[in-house]
């Protein structure tokens, strides 16, 4: 029989609704029943392509014994991380404050007025590697409840206080330094592995905030160790394991130092912010290899992750046939048998395959040691005949599954991703797909003015958070300089006020992650620092900022240096944690550019001038397009450049002008000069 998980959206939700356990979704009828029993919960977190959220699900919830024991004891309670960050990010740093570590499948402990007591994250059906079991774990939770009240109430009014504490910005300092950028790199070169790129020790997840920082410090200042540290460590992720040689996209992480064995499941925002990245490298270097990651990256997401409507889907999990990786693994054998012996002996040597195997059971995942554009032409040519091939005898096999849930933050990622590619690799028809996600996010994940967090089946749920908002006025920004369509603007800037209506604490400044409207949870957070995706703050900063420079908009401005002046102490103490937000810094504290075009937009020159412009990595520029004798209410500082005879370019700062240009040669000399 179904439990209650069997009427939810969420994928990660349904593939328990099977389980014996008494599950209940997040919601007022689990906390009422919890209250009304006096029962502890038990709040389980984890997400679909959570390969050890499927293990404990196998090991302890499709158990019977189990079951019965967490039914006895505890209201059971399964969140889908995705669809409720903001339970997540609350209970996380519960997690982490009671392991000094955290994770997923989380597994939390709470008083029925969702107050954290005891948890952790993995645990076995028996007891190893100094682990307990899961059986000894409730017993334990439930006999602490039970019994010892008062130590239970000591616990949790600490942890309540620690968790208060921990989600507030810190208070602001009185002005903004302009060495963010210098400082995020210096953080970066003590940290960079020369060896094998990326930062730190394995595992290793993709560094998206630092490589964007490392990349706009090597703009400003022609530093070339930070240039070295952001292409060395984007050729070592694209060298395979973490890249899929066969059909593009990044996985998760790579659980080596050499980027070699990914965890499996390939996350949406993962690649909506790695696609820009290899974008922005191709803009800088010219290579390319950055352009053929990005296509075929692009390429896996509109093939494999784009759904009906035009949103894209949220993960492809790391299991196939209930086991991680089998799907992209390959042996010397599987490799004959599709191109026979002596391609097939010739493609493993090249692509690392090996009787050994680098991975599990004697099997190989895919790497290319050298870009694919560097290899002798025989080689060369003989990948590029085989990798279709392979990946046709992949698609034969079973396929991981994949959560077709939209999640609007992650798809506001992608729409930047298609954007800003179409605009440097002049491909239209990326554009085309940009537009038709952010109007189905607009129109169909939008309910009475209202931006909803997650769509599925027909139904947008759940009320979106400070992140989809931010995120989403960034692509909204992206998608208006590849099209230049005027209305993109006005939805940015109104998400934006309503951004500010719904999240801003007038009391002490930065946005809560949780809107007014929303219910209150055992604490209302400002989710500071990002992770795998950027902070909200960071995020609302640099959107805020980037508008202010678009559209003139120095009340956003304001909003936007308020955030900062919180961030700034963590620039001497913390500057690895600034991605975004360090970018956002060198926006409204540097020398930031004004780029506007003026011309029909089917004219030829006005075409060249604005390729020229789109083909440049400038990432403290804003661009901007009006036909001739056009006016625009949305670019006070395009007023008065419009009436002109024949296409012309301006390159500006701040009001100031350098000669307009009617001469697509010398338009793109002047550009090269920034």
């Amino acid at each position: 029989m179904s439990n209650r998980l069997a009427d939810e959206t969420s994928p990660y939700l349904q593939q328990h609704a099977e389980n014996p356990v008494d599950w209940y979704p997040w919601g007022p009828e689990a906390l009422e029943r919890a209250r009304t029993e006096d029962k502890p919960i038990f709040l389980s977190i984890g997400y679909s392509a959570c390969h050890w959220c499927h293990v404990m699900e196998r090991e302890s919830f499709e158990v019977e014994e189990t079951a019965a024991l967490m039914n006895a004891h505890f209201i059971n309670i399964k969140v889908d991380r995705e669809e409720r960050p903001d339970v997540d990010e609350i209970y996380m740093r519960a997690v982490q404050a009671l392991t000094g570590h955290g994770g997923w499948p989380m597994s939390m402990f709470l008083t029925p007025e969702m107050r954290p007591y005891f948890g952790g994250t993995y645990f076995p059906p028996e007891p190893r590697h100094g682990m307990p079991s899961f059986h000894q774990v409730l017993k334990h939770a439930a006999h602490l409840y039970r019994t010892q009240p008062d130590q239970v109430h000591r616990m949790t009014t600490q942890m309540v206080d620690l968790l208060e504490r921990g989600g507030r910005l810190p208070a602001p300092v009185d002005g903004l330094s302009d060495n963010w950028l210098s400082a995020v790199t210096a953080a970066c070169a003590a940290s960079f592995d020369p060896v094998h790129g990326g930062f730190g020790q394995a595992p290793k997840f993709p560094p998206h905030g630092m490589i964007a920082v490392l990349l706009a410090h090597h703009h400003r200042t022609g530093e070339a160790h930070a240039l070295e540290m952001a292409t060395f460590t984007l050729d070592a992720m694209a060298k395979g394991g973490m890249y899929d040689q066969l059909a593009g996209g990044f996985a998760r992480y790579s659980v080596d130092d050499e980027w070699r064995i990914p965890h499996f499941e390939k996350m949406l925002y993962d690649n909506g912010q790695l696609i820009p990245l290899y974008v922005d490298a191709f803009r800088v270097t010219g290579s390319a290899h950055y352009a053929r990651v990005v296509r075929e990256s692009i390429g896996w997401l509109l093939s494999e992750m784009q759904l009906a409507h035009g949103g894209f889907a949220a993960a492809q999990d790391a299991d196939s046939e209930g086991v991680e990786g089998k799907f992209f693994s390959w042996t010397p054998g599987t490799i004959r048998e599709v191109l026979g012996i002596v391609d097939g002996a010739r493609v493993a040597t090249l692509l690392g395959v090996t009787e050994r195997g680098n991975f599990e059971h004697g099997t190989s995942v895919l790497r290319l040691e050298a870009p694919l554009e560097s290899l002798p032409d025989d080689d060369r040519a003989l990948l590029e005949r085989s990798l279709p091939k392979l990946k046709t005898a992949r698609a034969k096999r079973i396929a991981p599954a994949r959560d077709d849930k939209v999640v609007t933050a992650w798809n506001a990622l992608a729409i930047s991703s298609l954007a800003r590619a179409s605009a440097a690799l002049n491909e239209p028809q990326w554009a085309d797909a940009a537009t038709t996600a952010a109007e189905f996010l607009l129109e169909e994940v939008t309910v009475d003015g209202r931006l909803m967090r997650t769509f599925k089946d027909g139904r947008a749920h759940l009320l979106a958070y400070a992140d989809d908002h931010t995120f989403l006025i960034c692509a909204l920004i992206d998608l208006y300089q590849v099209t230049f369509a005027e209305r993109w603007l006005e939805h940015a800037c109104a998400l934006a006020d309503r951004t500010i209506d719904l999240f801003w604490d007038t009391d002490a400044g930065g946005l809560f992650y949780t809107g007014r409207d929303a219910e209150r949870l055992v604490t209302r957070s400002k989710n500071m620092i990002g992770g795998a995706e950027p902070s909200a703050n960071g995020m609302a900063a640099l959107a805020f900022a980037r508008l202010a420079a678009l559209c003139g908009r120095a009340d956003l401005g304001a909003h936007a240096d308020r955030i900062l002046r919180a961030y700034q102490p963590l620039v001497q103490q913390a500057a690895r944690a600034l991605g975004v937000e360090a970018l956002a810094a060198a926006w409204r504290t540097g020398h930031t550019q004004e780029i506007g075009i003026v011309g029909d937009n089917t004219d030829d020159t006005t075409q060249r001038l604005v390729r020229s412009a789109m083909r440049q990595y400038l990432p403290f520029a804003v661009i901007a397009q009006v036909g001739q004798a056009e006016e625009s209410t949305w670019l006070p500082w395009m007023a008065g450049r419009s009436d002109v005879q024949a296409p012309t370019a301006y390159l500006c700062h701040r009001g100031t002008c350098q000669l307009p240009q009617q001469d697509p040669a010398a338009w793109a000399e002047q550009l090269r000069t920034l």
